[in-house]
């Protein structure tokens, strides 16, 4: 009797294709799977109260059809621009690309086609869908050619990728993003982002695990320091958020002030994950940490009931 050991989506994204040739090698090397980061672009039509309106939710599924196109042209030009380093790679050499499966020029004009593809949905909800489409473009593929060598630079532009995905749905939407709502999601994602850093080191301490070269620039008392950092800024920011809401609510309406609890204890929860060097994609954790999900579920109804109430 055979077990199979867990794969995790850096494994699946090195497997080699299968029979199925070329299409499904550029289908798994535009990584569907990651799509689902792009459900963030109801968080503000969400947050605004208006989740529930068709014409906002057309926009939003505009939005989240647009980014996933940009995004897995963004994920084929950078398999194509890391080949050589890939094919030296002991796993990575077995993604589609390096494997030779898929080649080169395909995966550029594939990810030209999906570009444009992309820039053409978003035309549907507006020129200022275009601009965020545009801007997360430019800036994943400046990390792709150069910027995920650079200290702190990398972090901050991976982050932006999620900063941008909750941008663009207020955008499509046409919903005003408050200052509060931008603090919030840029510092989560920092929080995010350097917590999944800090834990691929702490792994690399503990096991001796290969890491992302990139990695090698950073000590885990640094990363520790910046995921830290960014959770008391989200908290703080998130706290003086949930105030406003319930001055600015008809009703004063304490369930935003109340939802500061679920919102702290979920923070700490993920935050045990990350300390123990055991953060991976943060899907990933909150498919796996019930009490996880139990707190999340509190925390978005208790600004439900604040903000559609």
């Amino acid at each position: 009797m055979t077990s199979s050991a867990k794969v995790t989506p850096e494994q699946e994204d090195a497997r080699p294709a299968k029979a199925g040739g070329t299409l499904r090698g550029l289908v798994r090397t535009a990584r569907p799977r990651q799509w689902v980061k792009n459900v963030l672009v109801l968080a503000a039509p969400f947050a605004g109260g208006r989740v529930f309106e068709g014409r906002v939710l057309l926009d939003a599924g505009i939005a989240f059809v647009a980014f996933c196109l940009v995004s897995s042209a963004v994920y084929l030009v950078n398999d194509a621009i890391d080949v050589e380093a890939d094919r030296a790679h002991p796993t990575k050499r077995n993604r589609p690309i390096a494997a030779g499966i898929v080649p080169v020029r395909l995966a550029y004009a594939a990810s030209v086609v999906l570009f444009l593809v992309s820039l053409g949905v978003g035309l549907l909800a507006g020129w200022e869908l275009l601009v965020v489409l545009a801007v997360y473009a430019a800036v994943q593929l400046g990390y792709c050619l150069g910027l995920k060598h650079q200290t702190v630079i990398d972090l901050c532009v991976v982050a932006s990728g999620f900063l941008l995905r909750s941008i663009a749905g207020g955008v499509a939407a046409g919903i005003t993003l408050s200052q509060w709502f931008l603090l919030v999601t840029a510092f989560g994602s920092l929080f995010m982002v350097s917590g999944k850093r800090y834990a691929e080191v702490i792994l690399f301490e503990k096991t001796g695990a290969k890491i992302r070269s990139s990695l090698a620039k950073y000590s885990a008392s640094y990363l520790r320091f910046v995921w830290a950092t960014a959770a008391a800024i989200m908290i703080t920011t998130y706290s003086l958020w949930a105030f406003e809401i319930r001055t600015e609510s008809p009703t004063n309406s304490i369930w935003a002030v109340i939802s500061i609890v679920p919102f702290v204890v979920a923070v700490l929860r993920y935050a045990v994950d990350v300390d123990g060097g055991q953060a991976g994609e943060p899907e990933d954790i909150a498919l796996k940490d019930r009490v996880l999900q139990v707190l999340g579920v509190a925390w978005v109804a208790c600004l439900a009931l604040s903000v559609y109430l």
